[in-house]
């Protein structure tokens, strides 16, 4: 398989790593929502969230495969996000403390279309 863009290739690795470590969910802070689309096209028995401060975004991925949208505030600052991301999942019965969560986004964060980092994290130990 041949991957000609940047948010498809995060998607399929994370879809990738989260099976092979058996991780309890995977988080895609998005923008557009184009990440968790990637993801929705395979089959896989972990819930893929899409944390998003967009209403837009939050109802067009209500509708992909096996993806719940969440709303997330917009941060500048990706450690910021990526701790709210997990607290929210945590509140949210999601995940627990000491599982795997897979979280994709975008470097700056909040640039549409610029997902290209991964983060594998035990929740609780961020």
């Amino acid at each position: 398989m041949q991957f000609s863009r940047i948010d498809q290739s995060i998607a399929y690795g994370a879809l990738f790593t989260a099976h092979h470590l058996g991780a309890s969910a995977i988080a895609a802070l998005t923008e557009s929502g184009s990440t968790a689309l990637w993801m929705s096209r395979h089959n896989i028995d972990m819930p893929i969230m899409a944390l998003t401060p967009s209403v837009a975004t939050q109802r067009k991925v209500a509708l992909y495969r096996n993806v719940r949208a969440l709303s997330l505030a917009k941060s500048d600052d990706s450690k910021i996000a990526l701790q709210a991301a997990e607290d929210l999942l945590v509140a949210n019965g999601i995940v627990q403390k000491g599982e795997t969560l897979v979280m994709s986004w975008g470097e700056p964060m909040g640039q549409v279309g610029g997902t290209n980092a991964l983060k594998i994290v035990k929740v609780g130990e961020y």
